[in-house]
């Protein structure tokens, strides 16, 4: 098969869908990757590494998709990337489709074959694909919420772990998944006073295990999140119900008992965020006030730390990639019910079912398509 891996245009996405280590598995096996030109600059990595596992450079982002049967990316294509679009390309990357009905129609008019990585869910109900960037961005969440907590930075200029005779910060994660846990981390690391929300109780008994005394959980219900924020200073959105629009847990009118300069980081936004107020940002432009709450919506957070990230990614796609490389897009679906989940669209129609009622479409099921 050819793959085609593109440099990313997403404001200040550093990410890049394969390391040459990757190449040289693919080339191994028969396939032939083309990489566009400084595709992995932002993650440290040159044209010659490339080269040097047996990848052909290409000059332009057009010369990359037209070659490809397969383009792996990182995150979704943008406006201009949809001019690439064709008839039977398989697409392997970040979609996030259900708050995205433009682009969703695009790639169903053009009969593209999605797979989103955010949507492969193996039989234990993991979803490995999203947990690298999920652990990633929990961890950010706190790192760049006691940021803007600082004064100079737009914050209530606390220190998020206090100091003796002065209390820490209280942080609130709502959401006690991958993103909660990994955000908890840090949080309680750095001496932080951590309350961790979720409706799943048993969930909430794993990490009072973990933690113990080190953190209170609560069961979600407008009552607890609405009297957790009136003294939160820094809050955690980690709301994921996968492959569909995240719910609103925080209301607007809930803002209005919150400190000011406290400050929001929605972790959800890709799926269109937890927050009613959030709106998607980009690390060019990575925050907005609402009635005086400071609110952080970058839609591609990982990009900001892009060795790890991407490192961390290509860890867990590379052995999807290499069944689909290998067998083909519908073969790999009929091997392995995890890459059938991860299939969005598939030969114009929606085949995944959170996507379609987010967006109030039809879908069919992928078994009567392949």
């Amino acid at each position: 098969m050819i793959i085609g891996v593109p440099k990313e245009i997403k404001d200040n996405e550093t990410r890049v869908g394969l390391v040459p280590s990757g190449v040289t598995t693919l080339r191994e096996q028969g396939h032939t990757v083309y990489v566009e030109t400084g595709a992995g600059l932002g993650s440290s990595l040159t044209d010659e590494e490339y080269v040097e596992a047996g990848a052909k450079i290409c000059t332009t982002a057009s010369e990359v998709w037209s070659h490809a049967e397969l383009v792996v990316k990182v995150k979704e294509p943008q406006p201009s990337e949809a001019a690439y679009f064709r008839p039977g390309l398989n697409l392997f990357t970040y979609l996030h489709l259900a708050p995205l009905p433009e682009l969703t129609s695009q790639l169903l008019e053009a009969r593209v074959n999605a797979v989103a990585y955010e949507t492969i869910r193996e039989k234990d109900g993991s979803l490995p694909l999203l947990t690298p960037m999920s652990e990633v961005a929990g961890r950010m969440g706190v790192q760049i919420g006691a940021q803007y907590l600082e004064g100079p930075n737009g914050g209530r200029g606390i220190l998020l772990g206090g100091i003796p005779g002065v209390a820490p910060a209280n942080v609130v994660i709502i959401g006690g998944g991958v993103v909660g846990h990994n955000a908890a981390k840090i949080a309680v690391g750095l001496g932080a006073h951590v309350t961790i929300i979720d409706k799943n109780l048993n969930r909430l008994r794993e990490l009072d295990d973990i933690y113990s005394s080190q953190v209170v959980t609560l069961a979600s219900n407008s009552y607890t999140v609405r009297e957790t924020l009136r003294l939160a200073d820094l809050v955690i959105g980690a709301v994921l119900v996968p492959g569909a629009s995240a719910p609103k847990i925080v209301r607007r009118e809930m803002l209005a008992s919150m400190k000011k300069g406290s400050v929001l980081v929605d972790v959800a936004i890709d799926q269109g965020g937890c927050f009613e107020t959030s709106r998607p940002t980009s690390h060019s432009n990575p925050i907005f006030y609402v009635d005086g709450v400071l609110h952080y919506c970058v839609t591609n957070m990982p990009a900001a730390v892009p060795h790890t990230s991407t490192f961390g990614l290509t860890n867990a796609t590379i052995p999807y990639l290499m069944q689909i490389a290998n067998k083909g897009l519908q073969q790999a679906a009929m091997d392995s019910k995890a890459i059938a989940e991860g299939i969005n669209t598939y030969e114009g129609e929606i085949v995944y079912p959170a996507v379609a009622e987010s967006q109030g479409r039809p879908w069919r099921d992928l078994s009567n398509l392949i």
